[in-house]
């Protein structure tokens, strides 16, 4: 009974760690004094320039702001921040035809954000594991690092 009561706690153990949310140093970003605009032009045709399609942007600057006095908060966020959703149909199945459960990882998101008071703009995305995945990590830097290019 000893050695079930353990394994069983163990077990839950694993399972928390498991569900640990992904850590900010677990990104790839890089940093720009380009003005946001522009930042945010150069992603949109370093995505369409390769064949992909943006399925969605989503505003989180603006929703944070929007809804800041409503949480109950006085801080400014981002003075801009937007997250782009896309895909890679060639690429995401040959992910996944090495590993179907890398379905986790479709779509493909890059933000772009400013700080308040800060002149520089931040783009970026999560860091993917190593294997097959860093196909797409080389996807996501390689369109990352066009969006900025001067």
């Amino acid at each position: 009974m000893k050695h079930f009561a353990a394994t069983a706690a163990l077990s839950a153990g694993c399972l928390l760690l498991s569900l640990a949310p992904v850590q900010a140093q677990d990104m790839v970003r890089f940093e720009t004094p380009l003005a946001y605009e522009d930042v945010i032009f150069g992603l949109e045709n370093a995505i369409t320039d390769r064949g992909l399609v943006v399925d969605h942007i989503s505003h989180v600057g603006e929703m944070l702001e929007r809804t800041r006095a409503d949480v109950g908060s006085d801080v400014v966020l981002f003075q801009q921040a937007d997250v782009y959703s896309f895909c890679s149909a060639k690429l995401s199945r040959q992910v996944m035809e090495a590993n179907p459960m890398n379905i986790t990882f479709c779509p493909y998101y890059i933000f772009v954000a400013q700080r308040p008071d800060d002149s520089k703009v931040i783009i970026g995305f999560r860091a993917f594991p190593e294997g097959e995945m860093q196909l797409i990590q080389e996807l996501l830097t390689g369109i990352a690092q066009e969006a900025i290019e001067e």
